[in-house]
């Protein structure tokens, strides 16, 4: 089921399958977010959760046993419920079932609140411990922004722009997904941009950071300084996707808790970079933000 948000002439639409935000629009009817495509890549905004990337050799071990999972676990495919509705926002709920038990042991409630803002939206994920052990998870957003925005313009007339000068190095991606453990790539040098080139994610798949000093970063048009920035300041990974070899217009700026196996890790999620540990009943809250510019 689809709800549609409006927030003075700005609109948006919610689907409880995946609780993915698939669209958003300004007052001029400009669609922001990418509407998926076969022959690219179907999806559009995923929810990562309760892992973020793949696992090595598709399982992953917790106190109660090895479990397999898909890559970016379960909520891209499961349906939500409508806990709350406003004219403005809607808030979708997921929580444990038999056919996710099977692939993960912790009993949880999953909130995701998507809400048109005056000049954006916000998408806020909450998540609580309803069982009687230490919950254990990663969470994260892949949300596929299009790009170009405009009829005329290139991928390659834009640029990410972060809000303050970077020295950062990204974390290699190797087979199968998995990280490359403490190989890094350098793409962030003394410098607060990266030029958008389809060539660079056809040779590093995805730019992953950890720790940056800017809690943002601008999708912008070299030119018309036209796009939208994205706030990610709860969150301590991004990553930066396009699917390479398509040409694909649209770039992902993801916030994570979390990541993908590494190639050299121990296979126990206590052990996954950034993941999160509540105690029963604990519940902990991450937003992030679009806005235009």
């Amino acid at each position: 089921m689809e709800y549609a948000l409006q927030n003075g002439r700005s609109t948006a639409a919610v689907t409880t399958h995946g609780g993915e935000l698939i669209s958003f629009r300004d007052e001029a009817g400009t669609e922001y977010l990418w509407q998926g495509d076969p022959a690219i890549w179907a999806g559009r905004n995923p929810i990562l959760f309760p892992i973020v990337g793949a696992l090595k050799d598709g399982r992953v071990r917790f106190p109660e046993g090895e479990f397999s999972m898909a890559r970016h676990g379960f909520a891209r495919d499961s349906e939500f419920t409508l806990a709350e509705r406003r004219p403005d926002s809607v808030t979708l709920e997921l929580t444990e079932s038999e056919e996710t038990l099977r692939r993960y042991p912790c009993r949880f409630r999953l909130r995701v609140t998507h809400t048109l803002t005056e000049k954006g939206f916000e998408t806020a994920y909450s998540v609580q411990n309803t069982g009687g052990g230490t919950m254990m998870y990663c969470i994260g957003g892949h949300t596929a922004f299009r790009c170009p925005l405009y009829p005329g313009e290139r991928f390659e007339d834009y640029r990410l722009v972060f809000d303050r000068r970077e020295e950062a190095r990204s974390v290699a991606v190797g087979p199968g997904g998995l990280l490359g453990g403490y190989r890094t790539e350098e793409y962030l040098r003394d410098t607060d941009t990266i030029p958008l080139r389809h060539a660079l994610f056809d040779e590093a798949d995805t730019l992953i950071f950890k720790n940056l000093r800017s809690g943002g970063v601008s999708l912008v048009h070299g030119n018309t300084g036209r796009g939208l920035r994205v706030d990610f300041h709860e969150f301590p990974m991004l990553g930066l996707w396009t699917m390479p070899g398509k040409s694909a217009p649209y770039i992902c700026i993801e916030p994570w808790c979390g990541c993908a196996a590494l190639e050299n890790e121990t296979g126990h999620f206590a052990d996954k970079p950034f993941h999160i540990a509540l105690a029963p009943g604990e519940e902990r809250r991450l937003a992030f933000s679009a806005e235009i510019l």
